[in-house]
């Protein structure tokens, strides 16, 4: 166990290391381009804070381990709501475009809803057999990329967003940051899924359980630390941008990829934490539009943290 818990933990630092490494490089590449910090934030650093739940779940998924698939990514995107952009507010009060406003945000709840209808008549059918097919993971594939295509329409005359303040860096240093971190990813996502999923077996703990809490807590905090730190040094549209871009990339991108490679079956509760998920989306969608509007403060922040504690503490009480 003591082993397990060791290499789960050296796990989460190359994953770490390779994400802040990913997102450096990838970052400092669009900058040069002239991409707006919004941009940046929805696509660059969304993609490469949500590599570690992409590289996780191709893993469990190869493995079989479909639990841990699953619970990764609804455990993530309940985080990046309640958690992350809870901290980010706490820290600093956000600001939100009216574009993502009318746009990003919805299109968040709209990722977890489909997810929520997917669940639902899957489980309606027959809940002991209910998957995610390939077929859902396809039409998960397709809304990506129609949210990809509009991210990048957009970029084209995105003149609003605040300026980038990403490094720049040469492009030799940017480009072996970026081949660097994807390394450091894979070979982080392959020791944390065998870890969990031995420290699951000797604990008699579900792998949705482990996927929901530890993998998902420990493959957010790419998430949590840019968004902290993009809220500490008042860029509001690089830590929002980072978790409404990463929600969407987690369901539509990472379940889609997860559902090709193998049909992942419901766990238990699943529709629970589903709703949850359209919840905490439908909440962030609101808190945006009450006053102060477009301005996610401390106070909101605030009720986000603890709604995350009590989901927590919901889960603990499952174990």
């Amino acid at each position: 166990m003591l082993i397990d818990i060791l290499l789960f933990s050296l796990g989460l630092v190359i994953l770490i290391v390779g994400a802040n490494w990913l997102v450096d490089g990838a970052s400092s590449i669009a900058s040069s381009l002239g991409v707006s910090a919004l941009t940046i934030g929805l696509t660059v650093v969304a993609a490469g804070t949500s590599t570690p739940e992409l590289v996780v779940n191709i893993v469990a998924s190869v493995n079989g381990t479909s639990g841990l698939a699953m619970g990764n990514v609804l455990g993530s995107n309940i985080m990046n709501i309640l958690l992350i952009v809870g901290i980010a507010a706490i820290i600093s009060p956000i600001h939100v475009q009216r574009k993502t406003l009318r746009v990003e945000i919805p299109f968040t709840l709209l990722a977890a809803v489909m997810l929520l209808v997917l669940g639902a008549e899957h489980m309606l059918k027959s809940a002991d057999s209910a998957v995610l097919s390939r077929l859902d993971g396809v039409i998960l594939l397709i809304f990506f990329g129609i949210f990809f295509l509009y991210t990048y329409k957009t970029s084209q005359s995105d003149q609003s967003s605040q300026e980038s303040k990403v490094r720049k860096r040469k492009p030799v240093i940017a480009i072996l940051l970026t081949v660097a971190g994807i390394a450091g990813l894979y070979f982080g996502g392959v020791i944390i899924v065998d870890s969990a999923t031995e420290i699951a077996g000797r604990l008699g703990v579900s792998d949705a359980i482990i996927g929901l809490t530890v993998v998902a807590i420990g493959t957010s905090l790419p998430e949590l630390v840019t968004s902290s730190v993009a809220a500490y040094k008042g860029n509001s549209d690089i830590a929002i941008g980072n978790v409404v871009g990463s929600n969407i990339f987690n369901i539509f991108l990472v379940l889609g990829v997860s559902c090709a490679i193998r049909p992942l079956p419901f766990y238990p509760g699943a529709l629970i934490d589903i709703l949850v998920t359209c919840a905490a989306s439908i909440l962030l969608f609101l808190f945006v539009l009450v006053r102060p509007k477009q301005t996610i403060e401390r106070t909101k922040g605030t009720v986000f943290l603890l709604i995350y504690i009590a989901y927590l503490i919901y889960l603990i009480a499952q174990v």
